[in-house]
């Protein structure tokens, strides 16, 4: 699908306007022995196989893991997994646009609610605002101990997901195959049983099928936000024209695999009408995995699995935090922002935009009041809209880059990435947003939810 290209020592550069990209061009081979790099600027400490996590990680968060429930109570198992390779195909346009500009100008530019969710499967008697506040001190915690304590430990909760995505498809293979302690083979039944879609609030015929699967399409969209973290990453990591396009370069086989094939084996073992998947009720169970291994009868597993889900909503709460704050600290370099969200330590923290997207975590908090499976569908909402729109503009600004690149006599196949895909791929990405943009606020205008 896509070409590597390593990029010689004399490669063609046009003038880029921002002293942000000249600086962290100046950047790319900087090394602990090099000397510093000049005030108010990120340093290059991520190494390759934090990157390579790093992109993994951003793959795999809540919205697989939970966020899954609603979508396959609304859409129904086939509903679910047309819903997941649909905007599969947006998230993997997106990607592959985002390497060939970062790959050659490597500059900067409500996972909490989801944790108190998780948590009240052992705890449900205890206020959320304990369990808020105890995620929030971990994901502030790790992001204002600098990007290397960030790298390390997006490393090893990333290494978490990756083990508890492979072992729960793998084992609900073996459950759908009577593998179970009471040898029940599932195969396809609940295909058949409630059926492949869902009529949508009563609504019958193709309507409630297509209102259902809409709902689908916007959890999916919340569920793949966060892929673009790599982008953000590219201002701190060593050799960025190198490890970049080498993590981009895997982002489709990573979606095949954890969203397309963990979406399909949910809708194999957990009917589309159990009770447990409605996260907006008193008695929404961690995850459709964890209820499908309640089901088969596995007492001791739903506790080891609930807890590693915990350190998927720690390691998304964590980036999205590192996300804001680089997208802050990005903006400012561009001279879009305030001048003190430039502000860094001495070790290359922007201590000032991490604080101030710290505080907007705050709102966590409403799942105090509220149930928390409710809050997290409110910001899984808000989230997919802004992560449409973050996709919309990163399509449209792909285009323009590749303009002014041809204009300057130059060929794409010279970037140190690029994708036989493109143009093509950008703009499917920019109409497929679009589309689900729309689609979503019309449901919402209409009150279906």
């Amino acid at each position: 699908m896509s070409d590597t290209h390593s990029s010689p020592d004399n490669e063609k550069a046009f003038q880029v306007d921002t002293a942000s990209a000249e600086r962290a061009s100046n950047k790319d081979n900087y090394t602990s022995s090099s000397s510093p790099p000049p005030p108010f600027a990120l340093h290059r400490q991520l190494k390759n196989r934090h990157v390579a996590m790093i992109s993994i990680g951003g793959v795999i968060g809540t919205g697989l893991f939970l966020g899954t429930a609603s979508a396959l109570m609304n859409g129904g198992p086939l509903g679910l997994l047309l819903g997941y390779m649909f905007i599969g195909t947006i998230c993997y346009c997106v990607m592959i646009s985002i390497g060939e500009m970062i790959s050659y100008l490597p500059i900067a530019g409500a996972e909490l609610s989801a944790a108190a969710t998780i948590i009240n499967f052992w705890q449900p008697g205890v206020n959320n605002a304990a369990w808020i506040t105890v995620c929030l001190v971990v994901a502030v915690g790790i992001n204002m101990s600098g990007v290397g304590v960030y790298g390390e430990a997006e490393f090893i909760f990333a290494s978490i997901k990756v083990v508890t995505i492979v072992g729960l498809i793998i084992l609900g293979i073996i459950l759908d195959l009577g593998g179970g302690p009471s040898h029940d083979r599932i195969g396809f039944r609940y295909w058949k049983n409630p059926g492949p879609f869902v009529q949508f609030d009563g609504i019958s015929g193709m309507k409630g099928r297509f209102l259902g699967w809409s709902r689908v399409v916007t959890q999916a969209a919340f569920s793949y936000a966060g892929t673009e973290v790599v982008a953000l990453a590219a201002a701190e990591a060593k050799n960025p024209r190198r490890n970049l396009p080498k993590a981009i370069c895997r982002v489709y086989a990573r979606i095949l695999l954890f969203y397309i094939g963990g979406t399909f084996i949910i809708g194999l073992l957990v009917p589309s009408n159990n009770p447990l998947l409605n996260l907006n009720s008193n008695n929404a169970s961690a995850s459709p995995f964890v209820i499908a291994i309640n089901q088969a009868g596995i007492r001791a597993l739903p506790s080891v699995i609930n807890a590693a889900l915990l350190t998927s909503a720690w390691s998304a709460a964590s980036s999205d935090l590192y996300i804001a704050s680089r997208g802050l600290y990005g903006l400012a370099a561009a001279g879009n922002a305030p001048k003190i969200f430039l502000r860094t330590s001495r070790s290359g923290l922007p201590y000032v935009a991490v604080v101030t997207c710290a505080a907007f975590s705050l709102l966590s908090y409403m799942a105090v009041s509220t149930s928390s499976g409710m809050v997290f569908t409110w910001f899984s909402s808000m989230c997919a809209t802004a992560g449409l729109t973050t996709w919309f503009g990163i399509g449209v600004v792909y285009l323009r880059f590749r303009k002014g690149y041809l204009a300057q006599g130059y060929k794409t196949a010279d970037l140190p990435f690029s994708s036989r895909l493109q143009p093509y791929a950008a703009w499917w990405a920019i109409g497929a947003s679009l589309v689900t943009l729309l689609v979503g606020s019309s449901l919402f205008a209409n009150g279906a939810d």
